[in-house]
């Protein structure tokens, strides 16, 4: 990663300034006692469209803004779209995003809800709409905006961790979900620029870690990936992903938790913090919890990366 990420970054963060929230970092009493160190939380569930995610994509669109693009093609069935669409309604470009045709009528009705003009793909997962998202950007010369094989989506992302140190520098670890890598690169280039002997621990669910097993086997390999519920991180990844790099640089702890301890996470967060938060958060902070005697008396950062949640799964996970 270049030396000087951290300067892009703090640019980053003043160009997106206006399209984002800045959202709370707060201690946390409940999980400091649980574990034994002195925890904090970076709320982005409180962040634009329910996610961190509308970092990255501000960033990237406003860049494109620049380029006056025409169109700008992506494929998302969550908190991508939602942030692409939210975006481009700010700043008046026209967005193509490409769903599968399984996706949740609730994700699709927000996503159309910013005004963005959707395909659904006949394919069922989001790869193949990925691929027929991609295919069609090439075919009509539009820019593609991948959810985080892209340097400028990234350097959004990494804008959680520039806000994070404006308000407290000391650190010790840092525990974030990783999917397709976008989060953890951001952030992990950015602290590890900042603070040099931070952690960076990186959460998977078992039943979807394709970066995991990347980062375990040395290259991106095609696994099985099983229903979480961690939507957010699950699903397969690019081949060729600059993340890839990125993340076997940053990431100083990769773990897996199973669906049982991401429930249980979730459960006890949202009935002890009174607020809601998503799959992908459950599996941060049941990382720590899983992990929690090697970090007695450290001082914690877990990233709450979002909070869309389905009735649907908020029921299961309450239950």
């Amino acid at each position: 990663m270049d030396s000087n990420f951290h300067k892009h970054v703090d640019e980053a963060l003043s160009r997106i300034s206006s399209l984002i929230r800045k959202t709370p970092l707060q201690y946390s009493p409940s999980l400091s006692v649980k574990t034994g160190s002195e925890v904090y939380l970076k709320l982005e569930n409180f962040q634009v469209t329910g996610s961190f995610k509308a970092r990255g994509a501000a960033n990237k669109l406003m860049i494109l803004s620049e380029d006056k693009s025409e169109r700008i093609i992506t494929a998302s069935s969550g908190n991508h779209g939602s942030a692409v669409a939210n975006a481009a309604a700010e700043l008046g470009l026209e967005v193509l995003i490409f769903l599968p045709k399984t996706v949740s009528p609730a994700k699709l009705n927000k996503i159309k809800l910013f005004g963005a003009e959707v395909v659904l793909t006949e394919a069922d997962g989001r790869t193949d709409a990925e691929t027929s998202a991609r295919a069609y950007a090439e075919e009509n010369n539009f820019p593609y905006l991948s959810p985080y094989n892209d340097l400028d989506v990234i350097t959004g992302q990494a804008t959680t961790a520039a806000e994070v140190l404006k308000e407290n520098k000391n650190f010790d670890s840092v525990f974030i979900a990783m999917g397709g890598g976008g989060l953890i690169s951001g952030m992990g280039g950015y602290l590890k620029q900042k603070i040099s002997d931070i952690r960076i621990i990186a959460c998977s669910p078992e039943n979807s870690a394709a970066m995991h097993h990347a980062i375990e086997a040395g290259r991106i390999e095609t696994i099985e990936h099983l229903d979480t519920l961690s939507d957010g991180t699950a699903g397969a990844l690019e081949f060729g992903t600059i993340t890839f790099e990125f993340c076997k640089s940053v990431v100083d702890h990769s773990i897996t938790v199973s669906e049982e301890e991401i429930a249980s996470a979730m459960k006890d967060f949202i009935g002890e913090h009174q607020m809601m938060i998503e799959g992908a958060a459950g599996v941060a902070i049941a990382g720590l919890l899983k992990e929690k005697e090697k970090y007695r008396d450290k001082k914690v950062l877990i990233v709450i990366c979002g909070g869309n949640i389905s009735n649907q799964t908020l029921v299961e996970v309450l239950k």
